[in-house]
This record gives structure tokens, sequence and C-alpha cells, in this order.
């Protein structure tokens, strides 16, 4: 099941056999996937600052920080507030993408622990959405399958996408899912699976023809 009932209104997503809800609010607040509290810009933050081994040098911690910054400022309804915080945004958002090479736009929606393992090559589309738990990597692409045409990928909880990979179109990735690295990912991919090649074959998680995954494969 795919449904967006507004920009910030709730999505839901079929992962394995139950469906998740992530909600994205004017606030800047999210309600986790679990649907149980909502969750404020600071802690996100801090959970990011542990997520991201509480070092001020890690660049996925700079773009994080921003992205929360920009879903935060929707909360201020009066456009004289608001203003001046979105030009501040902006700027913050073009000055982080030049330094890190990560482009991660406030419209996307993300929740919990989002983890940048490493940074440079990044392009993650607007319309994207993700679960809580996610590690992407270097050279990574979230977004559009065709150019002009909307939809692009709903994301699961703990999922794990390998430097170089790509995940393209109005897909559902499921929870417990690896994406392994240069793979490109066109179709849905059910909870618990492994997605591997170009284009990517899904395939139980942990094995492949009886032998498991090495290591490389997957980052």
């Amino acid at each position: 099941m795919r449904r967006k009932n507004s920009e910030y209104g709730t999505i839901a997503v079929t992962t394995g056999m139950r469906e998740q809800t992530l909600r994205g609010t004017q606030d800047g607040m999210i309600t986790s996937s679990r649907g149980d509290h909502k969750i404020s810009m600071f802690e996100n933050l801090r959970e990011d600052w542990i997520t991201h081994e509480r070092d001020p040098w890690r660049q996925g911690l700079w773009v994080m920080v921003v992205y929360r910054f920009g879903r935060w400022r929707y909360g201020f309804k009066h456009r004289i507030v608001r203003a001046p915080l979105s030009l501040l945004y902006k700027v913050l958002y073009a000055f982080v993408q030049i330094l890190t090479g990560i482009e991660l736009p406030c419209e996307t929606k993300i929740g919990r622990r989002f983890k940048i393992e490493h940074f440079g090559d990044i392009i993650i589309s607007g319309d994207a959405v993700f679960g809580d738990d996610i590690v992407i990597r270097n050279g990574v692409t979230v977004g559009l399958k065709h150019t002009g045409r909307r939809g692009s990928p709903i994301i699961g909880n703990r999922v794990d996408i390998g430097a170089g990979a790509k995940v393209l179109g109005t897909i559902t990735i499921g929870d417990d899912v690896a994406i392994g690295a240069n793979s490109v990912v066109i179709k849905d991919v059910p909870a618990n699976s492994i997605a591997v090649g170009i284009p990517a074959r899904i395939i139980a998680r942990g094995r492949v023809a009886g032998q498991e995954i090495p290591f490389e494969l997957m980052h």
C-alpha cells in the first residue's frame, strides 16, 4: 500500500506483513514509524549526534543538522517569522551541499537515527520517504526513475544501502533489507531480503545458493 494525503500528511506503507506509518507535520516534528509519539527537532538531533558516534567532524552529521533545521522552520506559521529562517536554511543547504557533496532536501521524509556512513555524491529526492535506522553511503541515489515524472521510493526501517547503489522509481523497500554496493533497484523489495546486481536480484537475506553473501558485495 502507498498513500500520500498531502505534502506533510500521512504516508502509509506496507513493509513485510504489516502497515507502517510515517507522519510529517508542518511544525517540523515527526511521528516515529511505530506511531507512538512525536519527536522534536532537538530529540532528533540528539539521536543523530549519537548515531554519528558523537563526532562533530562527520559530514553526515552536518547534513542532518541542516535537514532537521529545515523541517523545524515549518512550525512557524507567520510568514514574517518563517521567511528569514527559510533564507538561512537555503544558505546553509547550499553551503553544506558544496562541502559534502550530499543533496538531502528538507522535503524528504526521514525517520529517526538516519546515518550517512560516508559522504560524497549522494542524491536523495524530496519525494523519497525513509523509516528509522537507515544507513546510506557514498554514491547513493534515491529518487526518480524518469526525468519529469514524480514518484520516488518509500523505504522501511533498518535498511542498509551500500555504496554506489541506485534506488529509483515508485517502489517500496521493506524492513530489514540490505541493498548491495552499486546495485540498481527498480522494483519492490520485500522485507528481510537482499537486493544485489544490475538490475537488482531479490534473494533471501544472508544466503545466495546456500552460501553466505560476501561482505564486499554488501558494501
